[in-house]
């Protein structure tokens, strides 16, 4: 179901509000998404607002460089992203959230990573038969 939820950087510079659903969290298995310990929400750039710290960030980019790794340049988290397998989108770090119990989140759904092509395949394999079962 799709909230609208707050979260941030640990310093607080960095702010977000964003229309997630948190029954939809997913993990990578990429060597950045690993070792940041990232859990995404993805959702539209409609549905995601920067309220502040805009100054604060810094971004990273490796590879291909179509992810752009932001993160606040002052505490080095990162709260959120827009990932390579789908640019026009934001991926939200869930244990960035307000009121989040980080430990707990479980992640219904992954990311193949490592294999980067061949689960980008999949993933988009899979969201096509979603679309198809959804219509009427």
């Amino acid at each position: 179901m799709m909230e609208t939820r707050e979260g941030g950087c640990h310093c607080g510079r960095v702010r977000f509000r964003a229309r997630v659903d948190l029954d939809r969290l997913s993990e990578c298995d990429c060597s950045i998404c690993t070792k940041k310990g990232i859990l995404h929400l993805v959702t539209a750039p409609a549905d995601f607002e920067l309220l502040s710290g805009k100054e604060a960030l810094t971004t990273y980019t490796f590879l291909t460089g179509v992810a752009q790794h932001t993160f606040c340049s002052h505490c080095g988290i990162h709260a959120f992203y827009v990932p390579r397998s789908q640019p026009d989108k934001i991926s939200v770090n869930a244990r960035c959230l307000d009121g989040i119990d980080g430990p707990r989140l479980k992640a219904s759904r992954f990311f193949g990573g490592r294999n980067w092509e061949e689960a980008q395949t999949r993933r988009l394999a899979e969201e096509t038969a979603d679309f198809l079962r959804a219509r009427p």
